[in-house]
């Protein structure tokens, strides 16, 4: 049985938040307004059983910032309070900039170095454990009798942040061990600061002071579980959605055409057509593997550019019937991602098949040229055209061409008017 995910995040820590399960409760991603406790109760059944994604794992270590980031503020706060209000006891400034000093450099670490074991990540919070106990050692044996109060606020601070990040990382029975342990260790500091007579008032605040923290940090991580989840499930569900749009685009424009293109009666010698069928078929094949990831040969233009795309498809037009007239202009085309040479070498596809079915014309021109910033391919014919306004708009352009040309950061124009052709520019960045 999958554990529930808030109590193994609150048990374990922010390593928790790593796990992606394969399916999440709907009610995480409802797009109907839900109450935050049936939101966050779905949450709390979704499970922690699914793979680590290595990108999660990375991410999780930005849990310690919190801590960092707040004894990098307070720290000084509370060492010029010290010096205004009381007095410079050397030993609290050594532990207040050593520890912004080393809460910086946590900082910049967490942030640039990626830890993929875990390993320096576990060795830092030793570390830090090892110097909040030395820096409260430090201020008790040396600070002045007379400023032992203020003096000790400071390590007493630091060791706050020692507890809020252990909860974080290890979660809340770490930090609470460490609360638990923090009881003697106070009494110890007291007494080796010569104060035990009157242990008792300061030993309630510390310790409810570090409760504070764990209290605080348990709620930072599930905010941070909570948060995570809804991402996760509007991610998965966008996932989805988008392969479904991919996936219809890619039968709509390769299949379901070719069918079309097959189910055209030309007339002719029957044997010229059938030619042209198992031409056709060929193409579509070697398109699906490439679209799956199959290598095939005679796959046109794969890796050579953007020109030598298009030349391999005006060649498979043509054994559909539909003449194509190349003008590539000479530009360092193969600079384009495959992503994007795949969206308008596809919507191309789209917009010459369109031609070929409503455009009334046997003959088209292609021109690949550069165009603010980006390269264009218009695709211009001569048949009857049609009104913009009337015409409703179809699969062809809406689902495949726009939205192919849109995901790669691109778009497309459609040009036509009754009697005056049309054309169609597909544009996409560098």
């Amino acid at each position: 049985m999958a554990a529930n995910f808030l109590l193994a995040l609150l048990s374990k820590g922010a390593g928790v938040l790593a796990s992606t399960p394969r399916e999440l409760p709907e009610e995480i991603d409802d797009p109907e307004p839900v109450s935050a406790l049936k939101r966050m109760g779905a949450v709390a059944a979704s499970s922690t059983d699914g793979p680590r994604s290595s990108l999660m794992v990375r991410a999780t270590r930005y849990a310690v910032l919190l801590p960092l980031v707040y004894r990098i503020g307070v720290l000084p706060i509370a060492w010029v309070w010290l010096v205004a209000a009381h007095g410079f006891v050397f030993s609290a400034t050594v532990v207040a900039w050593a520890g912004v000093l080393g809460n910086l450099a946590g900082l910049v670490w967490v942030l640039r170095v990626p830890d993929r074991s875990g390993r320096a990540t576990a060795w830092l919070l030793a570390a830090d454990l090892v110097l909040a106990v030395g820096a409260g050692v430090a201020v008790s044996a040396t600070a002045p009798a007379e400023l032992y109060w203020a003096a000790a606020w400071v390590p007493f601070l630091n060791l706050t942040g020692t507890v809020g990040l252990w909860t974080m990382c290890r979660g809340v029975p770490a930090g609470l061990a460490l609360v638990a342990l923090g009881v003697p260790f106070q009494v110890g500091l007291l007494a080796l600061g010569g104060q035990l007579s009157m242990w008792v008032p300061p030993l309630v605040s510390g310790t409810g002071t570090m409760l504070v923290a764990v209290v605080t940090a348990a709620g930072t991580l599930v905010l941070l579980g909570v948060a995570t989840r809804l991402a996760l499930a509007i991610g998965m569900r966008l996932g989805v959605a988008g392969e479904r749009s991919r996936t219809e685009r890619a039968l709509h424009d390769t299949v379901l055409q070719a069918l079309e293109a097959m189910a055209m009666h030309r007339g002719g010698d029957p044997a010229v057509e059938l030619d042209r069928m198992r031409a056709q078929a060929r193409a579509q094949a070697a398109e699906l593997r490439r679209g799956l990831g199959t290598p095939a040969g005679g796959d046109q233009g794969g890796g050579q550019g953007l020109a030598a795309e298009l030349t391999g498809l005006a060649t498979e037009m043509a054994r559909e019937g539909l003449r194509a007239q190349l003008a590539l202009s000479d530009l360092a085309d193969d600079t384009l991602t495959e992503a994007r040479r795949a969206a308008v070498r596809d919507a191309a596809r789209e917009a010459l098949r369109n031609t070929l079915k409503h455009a009334g014309t046997r003959e088209v021109v292609m021109r690949l040229a550069e165009h603010d910033g980006g390269i264009a391919v218009v695709i211009r014919d001569h048949g009857v055209g049609y009104d913009e306004d009337a015409r409703p708009a179809g699969f062809g352009v809406s689902e495949s061409m726009t939205a192919r040309l849109t995901e790669a950061g691109g778009w497309c124009r459609i040009d036509s008017k009754p009697g005056h052709g049309t054309r169609v520019t597909l544009w996409v960045p560098r």
